[in-house]
């Protein structure tokens, strides 16, 4: 039996400690790593522009990195902060109004059911749900808290990024245990992963969102901007997407005796709305990363259950970045390829 030599046991032991270490400081910072995603995903977006300000430009970095800075809140994170913040007023007035929220809703269940004979809510269930209602405030003042929070970090991370992008770039490079070849095929992957799940996804969700709003507008359907920031949001959901708005307003509004703007309300979903994501789909096809639909489900469970809301766009993005690195693993490693066999 061969002994293993002191070279390779004190690089076992400093590999060991330096995992620990990692652990260790990953348990106590983790709730600042929204705050670091969010940093690593707008690095990303904002590296060529940085890059072309200090080389080509020749602005000072500091300069360059709060110029970016102050663009990718106004143009990213104020339109995302105003439109939950219509979400957080609506959620709060439906908290301390929950009883009237709940007699409506029994009003039109009982329409519901004495057109189709089926009953939707019982009154077991509608308890249970003016009790979420209730305690859904709480929640939303806590998570607004740690937004800000992971928006500060996240900012601040940031700005040494930019500052010194390509010193970090060389560093991770030089220090990266990989093959040239795989570190390229690393970064140019993650790249179009970040600009899949960070930029495209909420774009067409957004188009989706603007298509629904004018079919709001025509068909009358009270409060419509509150719905179109609703349906912004839930076309990023995986399979589902904008129809988790559209259908249940659709079979309200027939309940309620609106028949045809609920007719022409699910009409417009699945045709004009449905369609819309398919096309701007395909237009976009190439600046999309090819994510299995799976990914993207398990992301997003795993995303909002870790990092709550934002979770949408880091879920499938850490999945999927845990899927390219197996891969390169085994490129980069596992030299002979295993003979493929097949099981009679």
């Amino acid at each position: 039996m061969s002994l293993i030599d002191n070279d390779r046991l004190k690089q076992i032991a400093f590999l060991l400690i330096i995992v620990l270490l990692g652990i260790l400081l990953f348990l106590e910072l983790y709730t600042f790593f929204p705050g670091f995603l969010g940093a690593i995903t707008l690095y990303i977006l904002c590296r060529k522009w940085m890059f072309r300000l200090v080389e080509d430009r020749k602005w000072k970095s500091n300069l360059a990195a709060a110029l970016l800075m102050i663009l990718s809140f106004l143009i990213i994170l104020m339109p995302i902060g105003m439109l939950v913040n219509m979400l957080m007023t609506k959620a709060s007035y439906a908290a301390e109004h929950s009883s009237e929220l709940i007699k409506g809703i029994k009003t039109v269940a009982g329409k519901l059911e004495e057109g189709t004979g089926i009953n939707l809510f019982s009154e077991n269930h509608l308890r249970k749900l003016q009790e979420g209602i209730t305690g859904v405030l709480p929640g939303f003042l806590g998570a607004t808290f740690n937004t800000l929070t992971a928006i500060a970090i996240m900012y601040f991370i940031l700005y040494f990024m930019l500052v010194n992008g390509r010193k970090m770039e060389a560093t991770l490079y030089e220090y990266i245990p990989l093959k040239d070849e795989n570190v390229m095929r690393l970064g140019t992957e993650f790249k179009s992963l970040v600009f899949a799940n960070a930029v495209v996804i909420p774009l067409i969700a957004v188009v989706q969102g603007i298509v629904s709003l004018i079919g709001y507008f025509i068909f009358g359907v009270p409060q419509p901007v509150f719905w179109f920031v609703v349906t912004c949001f839930t076309a990023m959901l995986p399979v589902v997407g904008a129809a988790a708005v559209y259908v249940p307003m659709g079979v309200f509004m027939i309940a309620a005796g609106d028949t045809w703007q609920g007719v022409a309300v699910l009409v417009y979903g699945f045709g004009v709305v449905g369609t819309s994501d398919n096309i701007f789909r395909f237009m976009l096809a190439k600046k999309i990363a090819d994510v299995h639909p799976l990914i993207t489900i398990f992301g997003v469970l795993a995303g909002v259950s870790l990092f709550g809301f934002i979770g949408l766009i880091f879920g499938p993005l850490l999945i999927s970045m845990f899927i390219l690195l197996l891969e390169i693993y085994s490129n980069e490693y596992l030299v002979k390829k295993r003979e493929v066999k097949v099981f009679r």
